[in-house]
This record gives C-alpha cells, sequence and structure tokens, in this order.
C-alpha cells in the first residue's frame, strides 16, 4: 500500500540536525540515569515482595506508609495507580525488599507482615467471621455446605464447590476482587436469599483485597539481571552477525549502533520517567531491539538493490532514494504499531505501564534512527574510506569493481 508518493526528501543533507537530536537525547538520557542513581531495579531483579492491593475507599499514601512503618516496614515502596482523568483506583502496588540468608521464610515473612499491617490500621474485623474478600473456595463452601441454604442435604459437597468457586470468580472478574455489598453477588446464578443470609452470618467484607502477591529470591533476582543483560547482547551479536553476512559488515556495524543507540535514549527516558526495570521491560526491549533493526535492515536491503540500479550516482543519493522508497512503508508499520502500544500504554493498567512506555518511547526513536542515523552511518563511513567500501554481495556484482570506486570517490568529494 502506497500512502506517499513521489517522496523527494534529502534525508542525508540533514544528517547534522539528526546527530544534534541524537546527541541531546542522549544527553538528557545520561543526565537521567546520573540524577537517578541509575536504573530502578524491580522486584524481579533485586528480589523481594510484590502486593497488590485493591481498597473499597483509598486511604492516603502516607497512612499506608504509616501503617508499614509501624510493622517495621518503613523501606516499602508504594506506588498508587491512577485512570486516564487522573482519579484513583483505589489500587496500590507495595514492594518490600528483603535480604536475608534463609530467602523462602524471610519472603514469605514480608508478605505476611504486609497484609498484617493493612489488617490492623485499615479493616474492621467481626467477630467469629472470616474476610469474605480474601476467603478460598473451600472456604466458602464449607461454610454454605454447613448451613445447607438450597437444602440438599449431606450429598450437596459437590454442588457447594460448584457454586462457591462461581461466587468467588465474580467477586474476582466481575468486582476485581473486592465486594463492597453481599447483595451484589444476587447476579450470580444459584444464589438465593438463604445463600446470601448463609454467607453473612459466616463472613464480613473486608475493606481491602489482595489482587495477587509476587515473591523473588535475592539471588535468582541477581541471576535473572545477568541473563537480562546477556540476552540482550546476544540478539545484538546475533544480528550484527547476519547483517554483516547477507550485506557487508559496515552494514551491520551502522544497524547495530543504531539500535543501541534506540536503547540507550529508551532507557534514559525510562529512568527519566522513574519506571521499574523487571522482565516485561526486558521483553519490551528485546522487541525494540528486533523492531528498530526490521525497520533498518528494509532500508539497507532498499539500498543494495539500488547500488545495482544506479552504479554511477553518489552513495548519498541512493541512500536517500533508498529512504523515500521504503517510507510509506516505514510510515505504515510504525504509525499503526504506535498506536496499538499507546492504547497498550494508556488502557493496559499499571502492570503493563512500563512494559508499554518502553515500546512508546522505543516506536519512536527506532523509527527515527532507521531513517535518519542508520543509513547516514554506512555514507559517513563510505565518505570517510573515500573508495570501494560497498561492494560485493551488498552491491550484487564483483568486489571492489572500478565503477564502485569511482562513485565513492565521487560521495566522498562532495
Amino acid at each position: 500500500m502506497q500512502i506517499l508518493h513521489n517522496v523527494n526528501i534529502d534525508w542525508l543533507g540533514k544528517t547534522k540536525y539528526f546527530l544534534a537530536i541524537s546527541a541531546l537525547l542522549l544527553l538528557v538520557s545520561g543526565w537521567a540515569w546520573y540524577s537517578q542513581g541509575g536504573l530502578r531495579y524491580g522486584i524481579d531483579f533485586r528480589g523481594g515482595t510484590v502486593v497488590y492491593v485493591r481498597f473499597a475507599e483509598m486511604p492516603g499514601v502516607d497512612q499506608i506508609r504509616a501503617a508499614l512503618a509501624q510493622r517495621g516496614l518503613g523501606n516499602s515502596i508504594i506506588q498508587q495507580s491512577w485512570d486516564l482523568t487522573g482519579a484513583s483506583t483505589n489500587e496500590v502496588v507495595i514492594q518490600l525488599e528483603l535480604q536475608a540468608e534463609d530467602e523462602v521464610e524471610a519472603l514469605e515473612a514480608g508478605k505476611e507482615a504486609i497484609l498484617a499491617a493493612l489488617r490492623g490500621a485499615f479493616d474492621r474485623p467481626e467477630p467469629n467471621k472470616q474476610d469474605f474478600n480474601a476467603a478460598t473456595p473451600d472456604a466458602v463452601a464449607a461454610a454454605l455446605a454447613r448451613r445447607d441454604p438450597l437444602g440438599l442435604g449431606p450429598a450437596a459437597g459437590e454442588r457447594y464447590n460448584e457454586l462457591a468457586e462461581a461466587v468467588l470468580t465474580f467477586r474476582d472478574r466481575e468486582r476485581s476482587g473486592l465486594l463492597t455489598a453481599f447483595e451484589e453477588l444476587r447476579q450470580v446464578e444459584g444464589i438465593n436469599d438463604a445463600a446470601l443470609a448463609a454467607l453473612r452470618e459466616q463472613f464480613y467484607l473486608g475493606r481491602f483485597a489482595v489482587r495477587s502477591a509476587e515473591i523473588v529470591g535475592p539471588r535468582v533476582g541477581q541471576q535473572l539481571r545477568q541473563q537480562a543483560v546477556l540476552a540482550t547482547l546476544y540478539a545484538l551479536a546475533g544480528m550484527l552477525v547476519y547483517i554483516a553476512f547477507r550485506f557487508e559488515w559496515v552494514y551491520g556495524a551502522a544497524a547495530v549502533a543504531a539500535v543501541v543507540h534506540d536503547v540507550l535514549i529508551t532507557l534514559g527516558f525510562f529512568t527519566l520517567f522513574n519506571y521499574e526495570l523487571s522482565l516485561t521491560v526486558i521483553a519490551a526491549l528485546l522487541t525494540l531491539v528486533g523492531y528498530s533493526m526490521n525497520d533498518t535492515i528494509v532500508i539497507f536491503d532498499r539500498m543494495r538493490e539500488n547500488l545495482r540500479l544506479m552504479r554511477r550516482e553518489p552513495l548519498a543519493e541512493i541512500a536517500n532514494r533508498s529512504i523515500n522508497q521504503t517510507l510509506s512503508r516505514t510510515v505504515l508499520t510504525s504509525g499503526l504499531t504506535f498506536l496499538v502500544v499507546l492504547i497498550l500504554f494508556l488502557f493496559g493498567g499499571e502492570v503493563l505501564r512500563g512494559f508499554s512506555f518502553v515500546l512508546v518511547v522505543g516506536i519512536l526513536v527506532g523509527t527515527y534512527s532507521s531513517v535518519g542515523i542508520a543509513a547516514a552511518m554506512v555514507v559517513g563511513w563510505a565518505n570517510w574510506r573515500g573508495r570501494g567500501a560497498l561492494t560485493g554481495s551488498a552491491a550484487g556484482g564483483p568486489r571492489k569493481t572500478e565503477i564502485t570506486d569511482r562513485r565513492l570517490a565521487t560521495a566522498g568529494r562532495r
């Protein structure tokens, strides 16, 4: 699909502006790293406990922090979630970093300490009743079976197990894990007045619910951090080898340099906005590496074709023609992908916010570097060499031909 026709933009003539923009972005990224003290690692990499909590009535973050501090958890990190209108979603993420010789016991203790602090400060327990918002299917099924509100007799255990599963599925999926009134359960098939009365008799509705809890040991976190770095480096090395073999080594070096440029800028802005580096963010970075590399290879492949068709043209002109010819494809692919990840960033929730932020920034920077940086590196290297630098498989002809030597010499003089 061609949406841009007869484009004739002198991209290589604007190289100094692109380099200035890249230098500015890299400076901002470096300043962000310096001012923030480097990347802020998530629990995945440093080890610890993460608890996702939803409140019926959102307390202040200072109140949550004070409640945790009373239990000796003053080093916890608390993040509040907001919707697109700026209103609170009544959800917080509580992170607690732990270091101990016995990781399993320490991490489990950290989770229980967080829950105990929240219950002591914000819950309103009723005597001899369980918290329905923290109840398990077995507990609800047993409570129903004891009262037998449906009059099913002693052989009704399986039916109450199914009803308990339906009730808690409704609680978790339709009410995000938090009921504020038992009347809401009337929407569940099989629940009648007697069943609601049985549940009210044995349960109360807690003022908050734990959506999920994650535990990662410090040793596992360190291993994951090392493996994430190695995975990124292996991906870059593999792409360098492939492009050097498929085109020429200068193409591979330029493509990898452009991708490193993209990753550094993306991580700089990631740090500037104080997001946490997690496994999902590493997945986004690897996706960015592949996406940006793909964009660059499309332009390089068109350059290789044009090297055969435009042997007497300067290399800068060939690069400009190649970028302009692939511009429709770049705009369509990058534009549509950007819209998708932007929607994910806006509506994907707090858990995916870091992942989607990396892709939003990375697609913008990656598209920019493919158009304005990668090809300019190849042309700049050829001009610096001043002789047949791009020959053989890249041009589709004999290696170091006289024609190619003259063309690159002409490009160098210009």
